[in-house]
């Protein structure tokens, strides 16, 4: 009799163990399906974004702001990871910078969606092309790695951090 208790209770253990490997199976397609993503630097903390194209549409209106914006990954830098450019679903585009080798964006992470947040800057263009005068990066002189201009103007978020979905 004996026998037959300790029979029952091992076939009690196999059906938790396997109701437990179940719910970890489950779980682990729920994160899967779910999608993956990975932080940068501070990552966002802001809950609204700026629609890219209302930013770009009156830039005077967030200089200087901590903005946060969302879109698909349409640039990054191929040399550093230093920026990359997240676009909305209209092609408007805004250039994330970050301090080179702080913060290092994945070429692998063109096209994913992605968050970005800082503070929204704008320097002159012929500010801008002094700036990097002489430099050369990735066989050019910079231009690369810098924001298009927009009017008289290059807008960038001057990124503290960010979240792309894998």
């Amino acid at each position: 009799m004996t026998a037959d208790i300790v029979i029952l209770d091992m076939g009690g253990m196999m059906k938790r163990n396997l109701m437990f490997v179940m719910i970890v199976v489950l779980l682990a397609a729920g994160t899967a399906l779910a999608g993956d993503s990975t932080k940068y630097g501070e990552g966002v903390g802001l809950e609204k974004a700026v629609s890219i194209e209302k930013l770009l549409a009156s830039p005077a209106d967030y200089l200087g702001q901590e903005v946060r914006v969302d879109g698909t990954i349409t640039g990054v830098c191929k040399k550093r990871g230093c920026w990359m450019q997240v676009t909305d679903e209209k092609g408007n585009g805004v250039r994330i910078k970050v301090e080179d080798g702080v913060i290092v964006f994945p070429a692998t992470s063109m096209g994913h969606t992605a968050s970005a947040q800082g503070v929204f800057e704008g320097v002159p263009v012929a500010a801008q092309a002094k700036k990097h005068e002489g430099e050369n990066h990735e066989g050019d002189k910079h231009e690369a790695c810098d924001a298009k201009p927009h009017g008289e103007m290059v807008y960038f978020i001057k990124g503290t951090g960010a979240i792309i979905e894998s």
